[in-house]
Formats: C-alpha cells, sequence, structure tokens
C-alpha cells in the first residue's frame, strides 16, 4: 500500500507526518519501518494528524521504534504547520488535542512556532539531577564538556536503569556555557541522542528556576541551545505549579512523497 506524507524537522528532530484522510491505519512494525533510517525514511517519530470535533485536529504520535508515544513539544510545532497546509485550519493560530490534553500554537512569518505545553505540578530530585514529566518524562543532569560527551553511553546507563527500564526515560545532559545553556538528549523510543526535544527543552529551562530544591516565583524566559538549533522557553511559576508554558523555535518543511509500504 501506498503512504503519502510529509517530512518535517523542529530544531532538526525530524518527523513523517500523515493526514489520517489520505493513508490506511498503520501497524506498530510498520512504523518502525516507515521511521528506519536505513530501511524506511528515516525519523525520530511518526505523527497521525486527525480530525476532532472540538478542536482543529489532533496529533497521534508514535515513538521511531512504533510505539505509541507521549506529547511530543517539536513534533506539535511541526504538526501546527502541517496541519494549516493540509487545509485543516486556514488561521496562523491553531488549536490541537495531544495525548496530554489541549494545546494552542502560532505560526510566525518567519517560519517559527510558538506551541503552549502543559502545566507542571510534580518534580523530584536525585541529588542535583531533576526528574519532571512536562508531557514526557525527564531526567535533567548538569555536566561538563558537553561537546564531547557520550550522551548515548551515559544516557541508556539512566534510561535503562531499574527505576526507569520499564516504562522509559528521557535524558537530558545539560551545561551552562558562560551564560548559555547547551543540551543533549538521549530519547526512549528512539534509543539514541536526537538533535533536539522539545518537552526536554522545557524541563532543561524549569530546572533553572530551582533554588536550595524550591522552585522561584515569577515568570521566566530561558534560551537554550540544542544541536540542530536554538529553541526559548516561557513561563510562570505561581503558588504550586509551573504555568502558561510556551515552546517556540523553527519548524522546515523538508520534503513530500509518497512511499510503498509492503
Amino acid at each position: 500500500m501506498k503512504i503519502k506524507f510529509a517530512k518535517y524537522h523542529g530544531a532538526g528532530n525530524d518527523f513523517i507526518l500523515l493526514n489520517e484522510l489520505n493513508n490506511p491505519v498503520l501497524e506498530s512494525a510498520m512504523i518502525k519501518t516507515i521511521c528506519d533510517r536505513h530501511l524506511g525514511i528515516g525519523a525520530d517519530g511518526l505523527i497521525l494528524i486527525k480530525k476532532n470535533s472540538t478542536a482543529d485536529f489532533q496529533m497521534i504520535y508514535y515513538n521511531a521504534d512504533g510505539n505509541l508515544g507521549s506529547m511530543c513539544g517539536n513534533g506539535a510545532r511541526c504538526a501546527a504547520v502541517f496541519a494549516q497546509e493540509q487545509g485543516l485550519t486556514q488561521s496562523n493560530i491553531t488549536n490541537f488535542k495531544a495525548s496530554d490534553g489541549s494545546h494552542t500554537a502560532k505560526i510566525f512569518p518567519d517560519g517559527s512556532v510558538k506551541v503552549s505545553m502543559s502545566d507542571v505540578k510534580a518534580w523530584k530530585f536525585a541529588d542535583s539531577d531533576l526528574i519532571i514529566d512536562t508531557g514526557s518524562p525527564h531526567y535533567v543532569k548538569y555536566v561538563s564538556g558537553l561537546n564531547n560527551f557520550d550522551v548515548v553511553a551515559e544516557g541508556k546507563k539512566i534510561r535503562y536503569s531499574n527505576e526507569y527500564n520499564e516504562q522509559g526515560i528521557n535524558v537530558n545532559f545539560v551545561e551552562d556555557e558562560l551564560g548559555q545553556l547547551k543540551v543533549r538528549t538521549y530519547e526512549r523510543g528512539v534509543e539514541n541522542e536526537t538533535l533536539a526535544c522539545g518537552t526536554g527543552t522545557v524541563a532543561v529551562a524549569i530546572s533553572t528556576r530551582f533554588k536550595n530544591g524550591q522552585p522561584m516565583d515569577g515568570k521566566f524566559e530561558v534560551a537554550i541551545k540544542a544541536l540542530g538549533g536554538d529553541l526559548i522557553v516561557i513561563g510562570e511559576f505561581a503558588k504550586t505549579l509551573f504555568r502558561n508554558i510556551y515552546l517556540t523555535g523553527p519548524v522546515q518543511k523538508v520534503f513530500e512523497s509518497s512511499i510503498e509500504v509492503l
């Protein structure tokens, strides 16, 4: 059967996007093959766009391993552009559903996209490392020498540790280099390093808001450099939760085509 798709990336985090109206239902093994960089198109994940009765569209995200995933911030930014291209919304401001609830996205003339993220009200620490769910579970660890850091080997140690082996966790290694935050991420479901991670970037931004283990009140804006591009997170902490969180960064359409899936 033939699959019609478009490929996008958000700060190097790349995705295959499908419109449900133009494509058959895909099984997990097919999704895994399509995302394979040797046997298929190649991507960090696959996003299926569906119609929704209460929003402009619904975003269903699959990890590169073919399994259903959780919220993907960069994928959501790509999905907003793809949905507009597919005629599901005529406006540069759209609302959509994802695995963690309702979101909005705004597409700017320069090609960047700003997407709302879920409130965050729970976190914990392992020594000085932050464990937090920003729509997907994340482990944030500050390191030195990030450019030469073995992200895959060290990421696997945490992701496949006894505590996280079953459900998995994304592992973000961060370095503050003269006031510039840099991050590299090992992603579960991809089981490798990706060039950027949206929910991971949000987790890193929130990590900067803790002092002596306690979150600081007020609004914040944090610029973060990933391998694939620059991302910005804004938000605020008030009372007991991080809220009004937005992720902004570039989106680029790579190409569109079709592929025969056996």
